[in-house]
């Protein structure tokens, strides 16, 4: 993932467009405890990004949730890039990452 960091600056931005990227929407506090990164960070990257026009939000209940701007033709081109290049990644570093479970169990289900 060392490529995507040196691409856009920071690790922490990069870590957030590749979850945007792979799940759609997302939010400050689950990006950071996905990959162990400040809260605060993250806040600030979602905000520069929603800020420059490639991410909007949308509040849900107490909580911003983020996604790509539909209407932003560099936002696609983007996320476009961002999911090709995912498949890149080592199948270790994809399955740690990009795939958590995002709906809730039913209750009494076993795992």
């Amino acid at each position: 993932m060392e490529q995507f960091y040196i691409l856009f600056g920071s690790r922490t931005a990069a870590e957030t467009l590749l979850f945007i990227a792979a799940y759609e929407t997302g939010y400050a506090s689950r990006i950071a405890e996905t990959f162990g990164n400040s809260l605060n960070g993250v806040q600030r990257q979602l905000l520069k990004f929603e800020t420059n026009g490639i991410f909007v939000s949308r509040t849900v209940g107490r909580t911003r949730v983020f996604e790509f701007n539909p209407r932003s033709p560099l936002a696609k081109s983007l996320k476009e890039f961002l999911l090709e290049q995912m498949d890149c990644l080592p199948r270790d570093v994809y399955k740690q990452y990009f795939c958590q479970r995002q709906r809730p169990r039913r209750t009494g289900k076993g795992l």
